[in-house]
This record gives structure tokens, sequence and C-alpha cells, in this order.
């Protein structure tokens, strides 16, 4: 089996950085994407970013293009999610996921769809 966990929320302001981990401990996700998943208050769970197995190619959702970078390990068990000029809108619990399933089609499916899942991370942004 495998466990995901997310670590690095905390309380920033806006305009500042903060960088996710999540850590996949149990067997090797070879051939897994791995990505972010986020919950804002009183919304649904959206998708955030997400990144194949080789590394070589990233998705993200169009609000974050360009502020957030996905990368993952040589050992591809820990991915990460850099983000830069945080909003208060990106304020939410982020989640972390893997899943068979090319990160190119994680925009059409849902974080419960995933194989694997973590508990999530908070991000709270203050204006």
């Amino acid at each position: 089996q495998v466990q995901l966990v997310e670590s690095g929320g905390g309380l920033v302001q806006a305009g500042d950085s903060l960088r996710l981990s999540c850590v996949a401990s149990g067997r090797t996700l070879s051939d897994y994407a791995m990505g972010w998943f986020r919950q804002a208050p009183g919304k649904e769970r959206e998708f955030v970013a997400a990144i194949n197995w080789s590394g070589g190619n990233r998705y993200y959702t169009d609000s974050v293009k360009g502020r957030f970078t996905i990368s993952r390990d040589n050992a591809g068990k820990t991915v990460y999610l850099q983000m830069y000029s945080l909003k208060p809108e990106d304020t939410a619990v982020y989640y972390c996921a893997a899943d068979r399933q090319s990160g190119s089609m994680w925009y059409k499916g849902t974080y419960y769809g995933m194989e694997f899942r973590g508990k999530g991370t908070l991000v709270t942004v203050s204006s």
C-alpha cells in the first residue's frame, strides 16, 4: 500500500511564496503521475497541478499557471508544489494524489478518483 503525506502548508501574506511537499511511502510509484488538488472553504475540490512519472510533462489549472511549479524528485517518491505570488483565493487545503492516469487527464477527473490520496495541508493567504 502507498501512503501520501503532505507538508509545508502555513499562513502567509499575499505575494509570498510557499513550497508544499508530498512524500510517498510504501512501494515505488513507477508509471504513476503525482499531483495536487485543493479545496477552498465552501467550494468543491479542484485540480491544481500534475506531473507524469518521467517528470517531463507538467499540467496546471489556468488559475495557477505562471505562479505555481510542480516538480518531482529523481526517485519519483516526492512531489513538490512551489507557489509564488500567492493570492487570498489560493487559500485552501491542498491534497496530494497519485494515479496511473496521465497527468494530462487529471483536470477531467476528481480527487476521489485518484488511486492514492493524501490527507491534506492547509494553506492560508492573508490579504
